[in-house]
Formats: structure tokens, sequence, C-alpha cells
């Protein structure tokens, strides 16, 4: 499986998907986030309402958006990442 990372206003974000097999939507997302200066963040899941999706490719790039979601929060709002 390969994992998806990007790289959003400085900021390194790598999709971090769990695998739940055995239930209808066994891709859980979330991403970690890696500062400028190498401070990396713990697994950041998505929101509850839409942790849990059906593929795997989804799951991913939804993990990508949440992150770059919580690091504009991070820089444009002083939101916590750590």
């Amino acid at each position: 499986m390969s994992t998806l990372q990007c790289t959003h206003r400085d900021h390194t974000i790598t999709a971090q998907v769990e695998e739940h097999p055995g239930i209808p939507t066994p891709w859980a997302g979330g991403c970690r986030i890696t500062t400028p200066d190498g401070k990396q963040s713990r697994r950041l899941a998505l929101p509850v309402n839409a942790a849990f999706l059906s593929e795997l490719e989804n799951a991913q790039r939804a993990s990508l958006a949440h992150g770059r979601w919580l690091v504009d929060q991070h820089l444009d709002h002083q939101q916590a990442l750590f």
C-alpha cells in the first residue's frame, strides 16, 4: 500500500490510514503533520462523522485534505497541532 503525502504551506502532511477489516467502511482516515523545523505530530484522526470510508484512496485523500485544513487552522488561527 502506498502512502500519499503532500506539502502545504511548508508543512509535510502524510496520510495515515488504518484498516479495520470486517466492517462495510474499513478505512479509518488520519494524518501526521511535520512542521518545517522537523517536529512531527501524533496521528490526527478525521472527525468521527467522517472517520471511516469504504475505499482506501478516498480515505487517503480525505486525510490529506483534513491535514491541510489543520495546518491552515494552526497558521491562521493559532490552533495547536501538538
